[in-house]
């Protein structure tokens, strides 16, 4: 039997804090159990959430608001101080905090019993629900995707859904097995459900052929938790996971993910190469485990059009979190919702007033076709490639070298422990000053 982890010293201010801060990529997705579509509108749609973080409140909470007949009846995480946090927030009497008017309470039914601890949790809370919420670290998407799959439900899984190429791998072959049986699946790519950015990609014809593209998530960072003494390696890697390559994926994987999605699915496709630099600047210290503070990747397409992709965690320096398309007639500003010809002139422009929330949405959405017994979601093939995407730029960072796709696809690269189990060393082990091993281009290689 594996040994439980002690309870953590993470603070209610911490947890909050976490929610806030991660809360722009929450999702969920509901599903039925052990068939492939709803019964019917009076029946209860039994949600698990696997991941009882930031995002994962956060999205059981949208779930439970997609004006469905949902009801959350288990949760399961690594940590039990997690599940209580998580448990203690979405049953408050008052969630007006949350733009919430009154309280979730008559939706969640988790009594003790089924709330699952550990690192194999995951099957326990699966077995019990029709939909389950996959908001765990991404390093853990895979197998979590696969089990449920495996027991046929319906899935809402948070982006990325691997850090390694092998992941990429295994999310593929289960999200063949999940179109076999129909089982809608919803990846957090929101972008997909907003509006606006639906509105421009209806007229991208405007532009004509898309010749070039620009991507950006730079801002200042996220949360770090520092290391405790009588933590273990892996409980410490995992308590503080975005600093972690096999937990995380470096944050171009983590998030500038959004924006190479974007990419990709106005372009139709994804590229077959990639080269570009970084490196660790600014934020180098112990706490920060092994990832870049910065990545610029030049993308190239089969067709030879170019995506130029920067990504930065460094404080008191520019924010931009954007897409832009280039065209051979004209111009797609993703971020300002217009679109305007090659002399600047405007196209289209988007009514903010009529933006929504991509969060809710998706699950507003997803929520509706489960309640009418409708096959309608499979999103995690693109979700893979996406995430294969920033892999691929994080490759090309790392190393210095022009990445190929099906090369960086098929070079056995994994970086997930031998086993989870709280004693298992992860492969990327700090030396005696506390220091993790940095990749650095010209040396680091994959294949």
């Amino acid at each position: 039997m594996r040994k439980q982890m002690p309870e953590s010293h993470a603070s209610r201010r911490d947890f909050m804090k976490q929610s806030s801060l991660l809360a722009g990529g929450v999702i969920a997705a509901p599903l039925m159990s052990n068939a492939n579509y709803f019964s019917g509108a009076s029946d209860v749609i039994k949600i698990a959430l696997i991941g009882c973080g930031g995002r994962g409140t956060g999205a059981v909470t949208q779930a439970l608001l997609s004006k469905q007949n949902v009801k959350l009846i288990a949760m399961a995480d690594a940590f039990r101080n997690r599940i209580d946090m998580s448990y203690n927030e979405i049953t408050k009497d008052d969630m007006s905090d949350a733009g919430i008017t009154g309280n979730l309470k008559a939706m969640i039914d988790v009594p003790e019993e089924r709330k699952f601890v550990g690192f194999d949790a995951y099957k326990s809370a699966i077995a019990l629900a029709d939909v389950v919420i996959l908001t765990t670290p991404p390093g853990f998407r895979p197998i979590h995707f696969e089990e449920a799959v495996k027991q046929g439900k319906h899935i809402f899984m948070e982006k990325p859904v691997a850090t390694d190429p092998e992941g990429i791998k295994r999310v593929l072959v289960a999200a063949e097995e999940a179109k076999k049986k129909k089982l809608n699946v919803v990846v957090g790519l929101q972008r997909h459900y907003q509006n606006s950015y639906r509105e421009l990609f209806k007229r991208k014809d405007q532009i004509g052929d898309i010749t070039s593209m620009q991507a950006w998530w730079n801002n200042d960072g996220v949360w770090v938790n520092p290391r405790k003494p009588e933590q273990t390696e892996m409980e410490y890697q995992m308590r503080n996971w975005y600093y972690f390559n096999w937990l995380c994926g470096d944050h171009i994987t983590e998030q500038h993910i959004h924006n190479l999605d974007v990419i990709n699915w106005f372009k139709g496709s994804y590229p077959v190469k990639a080269q570009g630099m970084g490196g660790r600047q600014v934020r180098n210290g112990k706490d920060y485990g092994e990832i870049f503070d910065h990545h610029f990747v030049e993308f190239q397409y089969a067709d030879g059009s170019i995506l130029n992709s920067q990504c930065r965690h460094i404080p008191k320096t520019s924010a931009k979190v954007d897409e832009l398309f280039i065209g051979t007639k004209g111009k797609i500003f993703c971020g300002a919702a217009k679109i305007t010809d090659l002399k600047g002139n405007t196209i289209y422009q988007f009514d903010k007033k009529g933006e929504n929330n991509g969060y809710q949405t998706e699950h507003d959405e997803l929520f509706a076709a489960i309640a009418k017994g409708e096959y309608k979601f499979a999103d995690a093939e693109n979700g893979a490639k996406s995430s294969m995407t920033s892999i691929l730029g994080r490759m090309a960072t790392y190393s210095g070298q022009v990445i190929e796709w099906d090369k960086a696809l098929n070079c056995g690269l994994n970086l997930q422990p031998s086993a989870y189990t709280w004693d298992t060393l992860p492969k990327s082990l700090p030396d005696a000053d506390g220091r993790y091993k940095i990749a650095v281009p010209g040396v680091t290689k994959f294949y």
